[in-house]
């Protein structure tokens, strides 16, 4: 009697041990944070007025009209990450780690579409809206 319950306890502790690590290995996964935003006119320029031709560039600019320049879209939802100048710095390598289809880049580059936006420790994924 003693033994079996021990075999009992013993698996569902294994069990319970193995339940928590696949918890944290999927809250892993999630993002830090998501925020959507319009990509207006404002965003395709540099703050000294040059026009910007890269997607990252223009989001990076977005984000730095949202929390430093207090130039807001409509569409442009606050997120945490961005409020850094440290961390806008970081966007552009932030997105070559991640992900964004070629559609969604050039529609960023050519037009002035509604993203959303992903953001996990050290990588974003971005989305047309």
């Amino acid at each position: 009697m003693k033994i079996r319950l021990f075999t009992v306890t013993l698996a569902s502790l294994l069990l319970t041990g193995t339940a928590s690590t696949l918890a944290i290995a999927q809250t892993a996964a999630d993002p830090i944070e998501s925020y959507c935003a319009t990509l207006s006119e404002d965003d395709h320029h540099a703050s000294d007025g040059y026009e910007l031709r890269d997607a990252a560039a223009i989001i990076r600019q977005d984000r730095a009209n949202y929390h430093q320049f207090g130039v807001r879209d409509p569409g442009d939802e606050n997120d945490s990450t961005f409020s850094s100048k440290a961390n806008r710095a970081r966007l552009e390598q932030m997105l070559k780690r991640g992900s964004m289809d070629r559609s969604v880049r050039n529609a960023i580059v050519n037009g002035t579409p509604d993203v959303c936006i992903d953001v996990y420790r050290n990588y974003i994924n971005v989305t047309l809206m």
